[in-house]
């Protein structure tokens, strides 16, 4: 029987509560039932991230491979489409799914991230390329990010309301207007949703894939602003955070053959909502404390330089 990783288990309970202590019962007996209907044997050491356990396998001719088993959420629903639609177009191939499980058998690739590159120039340009080749028309059914827009608007002026903040209504004005006028006319196209240089691994059937899609149908400007907060340390420790800033604008929207202004519009976007975010619910590197008030004093500063 595969043993579950302790930290996953409890990351899982915390955040999911009943309904995670339940699903944990019945992983074991999940992942034994999908390695025998897909002929695999593990091989090595389970790990996991945020959401999915993933077991190392082998299985005949497909080699090494990884069972990836997630937690029942709608927001892991899409994943196996977006793989799909790529078919190992700058992500890891798909074997095979089972949807009812949310499970999935992928390519393997190496455990090293894009995130332990120092050239931080490189980090930007490859997440760049890789947004560039995964931008595929969606297939249907997919959730298309232009159906948020109200929702977002709503949010945006809620918490501006409600909660209290260092942004200016300058700041918060400049996110609605990309609401507005850039969120609800948007292209039917595949994008990652969550890329940021730690959903990009090494491989040795290309140097770069990506993993762990939301599968949206969108601009793929939008990931501009996922990229940006994934290098907030980087930024926070740069002599010039201004420069930084702009400077992955300057590589990400270069590489990825994007319009540099819907690029930064949708980064200070994204700077805002997660202000308020994390004023609100907190982050799961702090729920908390003097650590979540700097975190969200940071982000209150890049949403200023992105406006």
């Amino acid at each position: 029987m595969i043993g579950i990783p302790e930290a996953f288990s409890r990351s899982t309970i915390e955040r999911e509560g009943e309904p995670g202590a339940a699903w944990l019962v019945e992983l074991p007996g999940i992942v034994e039932g999908l390695l025998r209907q897909w002929e695999c044997v593990p091989d090595g050491e389970v790990m996991h991230g945020g959401v999915g356990l993933i077991v190392p396998v082998l299985r005949g001719t497909d080699g090494a491979a990884v069972l990836k088993v997630s937690f029942p959420h709608p927001g892991n629903v899409h994943e196996p489409d977006a793989f799909a639609a790529w078919r190992g177009r700058g992500a890891v191939r798909l074997h095979e799914r089972h949807d009812e499980q949310f499970a999935m058998l992928l390519e393997r690739v190496r455990s090293s991230t894009l995130a332990e590159v120092e050239d931080g120039d490189e980090v930007v340009r490859v997440a760049g390329r890789l947004n560039h080749r995964l931008a595929v028309p969606a297939p249907p059914g997919l959730p298309r990010l232009r159906e948020q827009a109200d929702a977002w608007e709503e949010e945006l002026r809620k918490d501006a309301m409600e909660l209290p903040h260092g942004l200016s209504p300058y700041v918060v004005d400049a996110a609605v207007a990309t609401v507005r006028e850039v969120a609800r006319v948007q292209p039917d196209t595949l994008i990652h949703g969550d890329l940021h240089a730690r959903n990009v691994l090494a491989a040795d059937r290309e140097p770069w894939l990506a993993v762990d899609p939301k599968g949206y149908a969108g601009d793929p400007a939008y990931d501009c602003g996922t990229l940006l907060k994934s290098r907030a340390l980087t930024l926070i420790e740069a002599h010039d955070p201004h420069k930084a800033v702009h400077r992955i604008l300057d590589v990400f929207a270069d590489a990825a053959e994007l319009d540099r202004e819907r690029a930064r519009r949708w980064a200070q976007f994204h700077a805002v909502q997660a202000a308020f975010w994390g004023r609100r619910h907190g982050f799961r590197v702090a729920r908390a404390g003097s650590r979540l008030d700097w975190l969200t004093e940071f982000l209150d500063r890049l949403a200023e330089l992105l406006t």
